[in-house]
């Protein structure tokens, strides 16, 4: 009874869902006007607050402002909006990098040992 009684709510609910998919060229809806925002005041315990989402949307920027472009830096700006590295200043992973393991143990960086050098008189192998 219970699997027969969920069918038919099933089907009545998708019959419904599919109604307004099925209107002709000749239905014409009608849409409300959008209701005007406006802040909703409260009063609790003798204090008059606003509603948090009227005071979010008041805090919104406007449409206009967040499409604007960014006004266009000058030579000096541009310059210190450059990395470090670029300018010439100390740069830590770059130090560390020259440094190698010697990086905070020794204040000559890392070198591979010398070769040993080759007597001309011997064959090279």
């Amino acid at each position: 009874m219970a699997r027969l009684f969920l069918t038919v709510l099933f089907a009545c609910l998708f019959a419904c869902a599919a109604l307004p998919a099925q209107a002709d060229e000749h239905t014409v809806v009608v849409k409300a006007p959008a209701p005007e925002k406006g802040c909703v005041e409260v009063e609790v315990s003798g204090q008059r607050t606003q509603s948090m989402s009227c005071l979010n949307e008041k805090l919104l920027p406007n449409s206009n402002t967040m499409n604007r472009q960014p006004p266009a830096l000058s030579g000096a700006e541009a310059v210190m909006q450059r990395p470090s590295n670029q300018l010439g200043l100390y740069n830590r992973a770059a130090l560390e990098h020259r440094m190698g393991n010697a990086f905070g143990k020794s204040v000559t960086p890392q070198r591979p040992p010398a070769p040993a050098p080759a007597s001309p008189l011997l064959p090279t192998r």
